[in-house]
């Protein structure tokens, strides 16, 4: 049930921040709206900064709710080669959809955009997580990794894997919908 409940936060939190931030909580969907043209190299890093601390801040929250750190980490018996292709395709589908849904003049004034997101890694979570952890996002991993009490060896997963995926879904974007 966990990844249903990290998608339906997800999709309540894109409702509540969308027209306020245009919701951004994952650094690796922040750099595909770089690569894409929605945003300044300098608000991503702005983002960056924003997202790394919330994530950190509620992983610690988290962690103090239950009593208990929440690790992360490919599962077991999983090559890294599996972990990084994992994290690299769903952070590619969540960003591209972003793209789409919440970007693109052709779906201006839809409502479904939160939905679809949410819905996207709720499907990813339950597809691939127990694969390599499934953050899907920088923040998230890194979130994990300094809370969860085992180690750093694994972080660079979960910034790779998802900015090699947000990076190609804003290529991607381009050529779907070019300026």
């Amino acid at each position: 049930m966990a990844p249903l409940a990290i998608g339906g936060t997800l999709m309540v939190m894109v409702y509540m921040g969308g027209h306020i931030s245009g919701a951004h909580y994952n650094p690796a969907v922040s750099l595909a709206l770089v690569v894409r043209g929605a945003i300044s190299v300098v608000e991503m890093v702005q983002y960056w900064v924003a997202q790394l601390l919330g994530g950190i801040v509620a992983a610690f929250t988290a962690s103090f709710i239950s009593g208990k750190a929440v690790p992360i980490h490919p599962g077991s018996g999983v090559s890294m080669t599996s972990a990084l292709l994992v994290e690299i395709l769903y952070t590619f589908a969540l960003a591209l959809v972003v793209c789409n849904v919440a970007t693109s003049k052709k779906t201006e004034g839809k409502g479904f955009y939160g939905l679809a997101i949410g819905f996207t890694v709720v499907c990813a979570a339950f597809a691939a997580g127990g694969i390599s952890g499934g953050a899907f996002n920088p923040a998230v991993g890194t979130a994990l990794t300094v809370t969860g009490g085992e180690g750093f060896g694994n972080i660079w997963l979960y910034w790779v894997g998802p900015l090699i995926g947000g990076a190609i879904a804003g290529v991607v974007f381009k050529i779907q919908e070019p300026a």
